[in-house]
């Protein structure tokens, strides 16, 4: 049954120090892949204001710095090299900075994208909107000052009729009927009810243009991203234009101002990046951008900082054989086997050489399979118990050493205490 356990934890031991070593081989193609994606959105913002072959120069140096500083400081201690380390972080620094910002105008392109569509869209029917107040309020002017001309000229005509026009000499004053001087005023009534009358036609086929306009600017509104509803808006448009111009122009007057939509692949185009979109700032687009970098800010990090891999035989007799040489264990408050690495007094006294056991302390601190409580204290993970409870049981027939037998009373005690 023991042989048995003995196994089963051996298969469990070997299955997850296995998980572990692909865990930390597939971060390797995330890293990578990570890497391409922050560099694209880099690349495509940062290709709107240099040459593209340097843009593409500079987000490979970005994104290669990003990858390496992260690697050199999960391998730096400030206190070993302050220097060494503030250049790393400084240059990690810079290399997020350039990373971030300019991965941010292609987020927020894509976050705000059918707002800026919709804005335009708004933007242009209120142009439009403008321009045919302007038209109606100019030729509603102009229709009035027709109409008072046409009343003016009616009254004059009667007046001429009925010989009580001011400008009728005393020789043919007060002499109903119609007569030449009636006949010249009555002309010049026929000729400007005419124009009234065109007027009216003309104002007439503008007010259906205008209205044609009208139900082209909705339809473009609830279909903005259509290109034929763009057009047919243009379309309408200058025709509203081309009518409303001409009478202005044949009354003398200034004609409105129309605006001009701009052909709708320009319309339609994503904005271009300026640092002038930080002013309104989309928090979306900075922490997707941020999130990229992050991940493999964190995945470079832990790929060089983590243990990597299981050991192997001799690693782990080197770690036996050093770890062997302490003599005192405890099983402290987290159930773990706890050990000091100071010398005893008496070992100070003999001016004992600890090198060997103070190295397997530091690798398997540095491979994980220790942890580090205090500057005088460490104690065991677990992945570092399978590994001893192998040694001692290649040993077990042998005769035990002190040191090997306080050992095993230890995690005899964490395993039934």
């Amino acid at each position: 049954m023991t042989a048995q356990v003995w196994r089963i934890g051996q298969i469990l031991n070997s299955v997850q120090s296995t998980f572990v070593g692909l865990l930390r081989v597939w971060s390797i193609p995330i890293v990578l892949l990570l890497s391409v994606a922050s560099g694209y959105t880099t690349y495509y913002g940062m290709s709107f204001f240099i040459t593209w072959w340097i843009a593409l120069i500079i987000t490979v140096a970005v994104q290669s710095i990003i990858v390496i500083c992260t690697l050199e400081l999960a391998g730096t201690h400030w206190r070993a090299n302050l220097p060494r380390y503030l250049s790393i972080a400084g240059s990690l620094v810079v290399a997020l900075v350039v990373s971030v910002s300019f991965s941010y105008f292609k987020f927020y392109e894509f976050s705000q994208r059918d707002q800026l569509l919709l804005d335009k869209t708004a933007a242009l029917e209120s142009d439009v909107a403008r321009y045919l107040e302007d038209v109606a309020r100019q030729h509603s002017g102009l229709i009035a000052q027709q109409e008072r001309k046409a009343e003016a000229a009616r009254l004059e005509a009667t007046q001429a009729y009925l010989g009580n026009h001011p400008a009728m000499q005393e020789n043919t004053a007060r002499k109903v009927g119609k007569g030449k001087f009636w006949s010249l005023y009555n002309e010049i009534q026929q000729r400007e009810e005419t124009k009234l009358a065109s007027l009216k036609t003309d104002l007439a086929a503008l007010d259906g243009a205008i209205l044609a306009l009208r139900g082209a600017s909705q339809g473009f509104t609830r279909q903005p991203s259509d290109a034929s509803a763009y057009e047919k808006l243009q379309e309408a448009l200058r025709n509203v234009q081309t009518r409303a111009d001409s009478l202005a122009a044949g009354a003398g007057l200034t004609p409105v101002k129309a605006p001009v939509p701009a052909p709708f692949p320009q319309f339609s185009q994503g904005i271009t990046p300026t640092f002038d979109m930080w002013r309104n700032i989309s928090w979306f687009a900075l922490a997707c951008a941020c999130m990229v970098d992050f991940f493999t800010l964190v995945l470079s990090y832990r790929l060089e900082s983590t243990a990597p891999g299981p050991l192997t035989e001799e690693e782990k007799e080197l770690a036996y054989a050093g770890l062997r040489q302490f003599g005192e264990f405890t099983i402290n408050g987290n159930d773990e086997l706890e050990f000091q690495i100071e010398k005893t007094e008496l070992e100070r006294a003999r001016r004992y050489s600890d090198w060997t056991r103070m190295f397997a302390v530091a690798f398997l601190l540095n491979r994980g399979y220790l942890r580090k409580i205090s500057g005088k204290a460490v104690e065991f993970a677990p992945n570092l118990y399978p590994i001893i409870s192998e040694r001692l049981k290649l040993r077990r027939e042998e005769p035990a050493p002190a040191n090997d037998e306080r050992i095993r009373v230890a995690m005899e005690k964490k395993r039934y205490g």
